[in-house]
């Protein structure tokens, strides 16, 4: 969807003596070390990723299908989360506010007369939702088929490894959006197919009326060790269909500590803030990254690593290190649900 991108956007690199190569083909090759055996045995991939999005201003109110819609184009569903982090959000952008689902009352016919005046400027799909207040230091969880428009915050977020999406909202910030965006994941033969459009929308989820204790995530510590100079904390966490599709976690390593973590499974590291070296790799956060630039923010951590034990050390005496770790699929035995930050806090 980005205009004028590089043949290889969002492919996550390896560099190793000198060579580059593709996470891809590091997973490819090392199999079971990398990911787990059991995750390799049943994927044969890595079946995740993570990104961060920052837009000036709100996407588009849109819905990403189930595994089942998505799998009448060949393709996959996706359920998505999110977090703000408050290192990344110093301004808020122009709308720090995200829509989620559906007014409670709003109908299937509402729906489909919104897509149907999809060519008469503003369809007027927001008319029937509710804009929540994005936060710094918290996060959602967004299953498929539940319609949502991203407020202007930077948003990190693990999800799924699929991009199917089907675009509600025919005009954003007076731009119009193409109708081909509704319609480029599903079948042919439903591109105007006002009903089949229309049911895309799981409509009890949408419709509820604790939508926000049912999506809405605050970071919960693994365990109370601040004393010994670390916070790891859920900042993404929660079951899609009763399955443990993504998580991530938050880990702050206070100036001049170090500590030795121990996960159930492979994850992807990015640095947020500060200095210091994961396991023998030398990592820091850069405040400038110029195009095609190589950096030293990103780490691997393979299972093989992650369940013998990774240590990450802060090598500054004033600032705080702190990454953000996601993790695949069914990895941990004890993982919070949405809205344990209630009982925890």
């Amino acid at each position: 969807m980005n205009d004028n991108r590089t043949p290889d956007e969002g492919l996550s690199y390896v560099v190793s003596n000198g060579h580059r190569f593709t996470l891809k083909e590091a997973v490819e090759a090392e199999g079971a070390r990398m990911i787990g055996k059991a995750m390799w045995e049943k994927y044969h991939r890595w079946p995740v990723y993570s990104k961060f999005f920052d837009n000036s201003g709100p996407i588009m109110h849109h819905l990403h299908q189930s595994e089942e819609q998505a799998s009448l184009v060949g393709r996959e569903g996706k359920p998505e989360g999110y977090y703000f982090p408050p290192q990344l959000n110093a301004t808020f952008g122009n709308f720090p506010h995200t829509y989620f689902g559906l007014e409670p009352g709003t109908t299937r016919e509402d729906v489909r007369e919104c897509l149907d005046r999809w060519d008469t400027g503003d369809n007027g799909i927001l008319d029937y939702s509710k804009a929540y207040r994005l936060k710094p230091g918290t996060g959602w969880l967004v299953p498929p088929r539940i319609l949502h428009a991203p407020g202007s915050l930077l948003t990190y977020e693990p999800q799924w490894g699929s991009d199917v999406l089907a675009m509600f909202q025919s005009m954003v910030e007076g731009r119009p959006v193409p109708r081909s965006l509704l319609t480029q994941d599903v079948p042919e033969d439903k591109h105007f197919d006002l009903d089949f459009l229309a049911n895309l929308v799981d409509y009890p989820a949408n419709l509820d009326f604790e939508f926000k204790k049912h999506h809405y995530l605050e970071p919960i510590p693994v365990a109370d060790t601040a004393s010994e100079g670390h916070v790891d904390k859920w900042v993404v966490y929660g079951t899609v269909d009763g399955q443990q599709k993504f998580s991530a976690r938050e880990l702050t390593v206070m100036p001049g500590a170090r500590c030795t973590i121990r996960d159930a499974g492979a994850s992807g590291v990015i640095v947020t803030q500060g200095h210091g070296r994961i396991g023998k790799l030398e990592v820091d956060c850069p405040s400038i990254i110029r195009f095609g630039q190589m950096t030293q923010d990103e780490v691997f951590i393979s299972h093989e690593a992650a369940t013998a034990g990774v240590t990450f050390e802060n090598h500054s005496e004033t600032d705080a290190l702190v990454t953000l770790r996601y993790f695949g699929p069914e990895v941990h035995k004890n993982m919070p649900k949405v809205g344990d930050h209630q009982r925890a806090s």
